[in-house]
């Protein structure tokens, strides 16, 4: 929202929420209404090509947003190095609403104007005639209009909003108040209107010219240059007509120094006006030279369910800002995501992050949870794992940590078997044990004599009944084979282990595993802790869930405007901690296999960073 919101500042539609698609129903169900009823040769293909085309708009958004935010993880050319926060995200989510604006004037043309219907889908004149009246008045008006937004009446009131975002992404340069957004359509539609009282419009004019809007818009706001600087070698003449790829070092001066390089696509008239920043040049080189940045730390997990990458910070923003929920419409396509994985069958870079001067990234296997679950598998996924380790280990990574499933004991012995397979690793393996004990330890209220322990038998599982039996606190089980384990190593804890006759604790500390059926048995009340790299099943509502071992992080924490899987806003997993926590410690050992690093030292070391325990439960 500007500083001081003018009148239409809101749009329309924003009461419907994401029922606001609806405002083009009418036009929708009325163009294929007509196309179907009229005779073949009344049919206007111009009028029910609009809806593909809106789709068309949106897909091209996406494609922006995944490929920037792809390329500024790993830095590559990068131009800011500010990172992007919630904050931002959340008021980008409305990226769409001028693609609806579009496709309701659209409609409404189409109806009124004679001549904006029955369009031919090609005709090079008008084509020739859009494109030579953006080059001359439209650039020329905007540059002028760009400016008097910048006066304090109208900044405060209306362009203020998208200067709220210092580091910009493609889809910040669509965000702006609907009265502003209004006035670009006006602009932009001199071209198309005078094609079509001219009687040289065509489906194809529209469709280039505003696909060519798009690109160039989304190319402007995108942190990172990638066009070589060969192209203005050849062809000097061009750094004044073109910004491909000046928009990017034109318009990331503009958002940090405000008052230079206002033009839209052609610098000319920055030159022409003398309103070029005198370091645009500078900035260009200097961010053509960044070579692809090595994390200190790097995160190894998976996707989950198919339609979780559309919940990673490469898929849709939205989805990636808050914590994953399956949702219908993204199972649909769910065989689009399996056919994508099984093209591309390589790790992945996720987002980056930064804590003080420490660089961390998450890498993604394109492999879902079900998929560890086959043995068949076991193979593919091993290899998969250690050419990550080898990776990062080439790349100068400093601690590398097994997220997820990537620590099994059946698939890898707890990571172990890549330390034996490579035993002149520099780059430390950590699968965060420790840490993610010492969070369910704090969890467990004080006042607390005994709990439950529950579900598949794991090394946390004995390293929680060690901690818990030199605190005096009574452990019950309900699996037999699970209590002669324990009762192996149970060295001097004689009497706090029992196997439990009947579900009556309060308080389950919850592995892999847990039936819905071992949930209902539980008195109401019930406080279940998990251990496990999953959550629970979420079945009673008299009962509290904890959610997986999980902390804050600490606010100097940068660029972090995506949710870890199912964990809220700015809240990490402890297996991703307990890697920064080793490479900020300077820890040389490796912490996997069936060891594990003293609990009390991870722990202290861990609040010591800033982290903090998380305080809210799930109801």
């Amino acid at each position: 929202m500007a500083s001081t919101p003018g009148i239409f500042t809101d749009w329309p539609w924003k009461p419907l929420g994401s029922f606001k698609y609806l405002v083009l129903a009418p036009g929708v169900i009325h163009s294929f209404y007509h196309y179907i009823a009229k005779d073949w040769t009344e049919r206007d293909i111009s009028y029910l090509l609009i809806f593909p085309f809106l789709l068309w708009r949106m897909i091209h958004s996406q494609i922006w947003i995944s490929f920037s935010r792809h390329r500024t993880a790993k830095g590559t050319a990068r131009i800011v190095d500010k990172g992007v926060e919630f904050e931002q995200v959340d008021r980008e989510r409305n990226w769409d609403d001028q693609i609806l604006l579009n496709g309701v004037l659209f409609y409404i043309t189409s109806n009124c104007i004679e001549k904006a219907s029955n369009l031919p889908l090609w005709r090079t004149d008008g084509v020739v005639m859009v494109f030579l009246l953006h080059a001359g008045p439209v650039e020329f008006l905007y540059y002028w209009f760009h400016r008097a937004l910048h006066h304090h009446y109208l900044y405060s009131r209306y362009h203020s909003h998208h200067h709220s975002s210092i580091v910009t992404e493609p889809i910040t340069s669509v965000i702006h108040p609907f009265a502003e957004e209004f006035a670009y359509f006006v602009l932009f539609a001199i071209p198309i209107m005078t094609a079509v009282f001219s009687g040289t419009m065509s489906v194809g004019a529209y469709v280039v010219y505003i696909t060519y809007i798009d690109f160039m818009n989304y190319m402007g706001h995108c942190n990172f240059e990638f066009i070589p600087n060969r192209l203005f070698t050849l062809f000097p003449p061009l750094r004044f007509l073109l910004y491909t790829p000046s928009k990017n070092r034109f318009h990331s001066l503009h958002h940090t120094q405000f008052r230079t390089n206002y033009s839209l696509f052609m610098p000319f008239y920055d030159y022409l006006y003398a309103t070029v920043h005198k370091s645009t040049d500078d900035l260009y080189f200097e961010s053509l030279k960044r070579d692809e940045e090595f994390a200190d730390v790097v995160h190894l997990t998976h996707l989950t369910t198919p339609d979780s990458i559309y919940h990673l910070r490469l898929g849709f923003a939205e989805l990636a800002s808050r914590p994953h929920n399956s949702t219908w419409y993204l199972c649909l396509l769910s065989p689009i995501t399996m056919l994508l994985t099984w093209i591309y069958g390589s790790t992945f870079i996720v987002e980056s992050n930064q804590l003080e001067k420490l660089k961390m990234q998450t890498w993604a296997i394109p492999k879902f949870n079900v998929q560890y679950l086959l043995q068949w598998e076991t193979e593919s996924i091993n290899n998969l794992i250690e050419e990550a380790i080898t990776n990062a280990d080439q790349k100068g990574c400093k601690v590398l940590t097994l997220g997820l499933l990537n620590q099994g004991e059946e698939l890898n012995k707890y990571g172990e078997i890549y330390i034996q397979r490579n035993p002149k690793l520099k780059v430390r393996v950590v699968d965060g044990s420790s840490l993610a004990v010492g969070v369910v330890l704090n969890n467990i209220p004080k006042f607390a004599t005994q709990v439950l322990l529950t579900g598949k038998i794991t090394k946390l599982a004995f390293a929680l009944y060690r901690s818990l039996s030199k605190r005096g606190i009574q452990i019950g089980v309900l699996n037999e084979q699970l209590y002669k384990k324990l009762n192996k190593v149970s060295n001097n804890y004689e009497g706090t282990l029992v196997l439990a006759k009947g579900h009556s604790h309060h308080i389950w500390l919850v592995g892999e595993g847990l039936t819905d059926e071992e949930q209902l048995k539980a008195p109401k009340g019930t406080t279940f802790i998990p251990f496990s790299q999953f959550p629970p099943k979420i079945v009673r509502k008299d009962c509290f869930y904890h959610c997986t071992p999980a902390m804050k992080a600490p606010p100097s924490l940068e660029n972090m405007h995506s949710c870890e899987n199912w964990l809220p806003r700015r809240v990490m997993s402890a297996w991703r901690i307990a890697g920064v926590v080793h490479a900020m410690e300077g820890w040389t050992e490796h912490e996997c296999g069936y060891g594990m690093s003293d609990i009390d030292r991870v722990w202290k070391a861990t609040l010591g960073h800033g982290f903090q325990p998380l305080d809210t439960l799930i109801t």
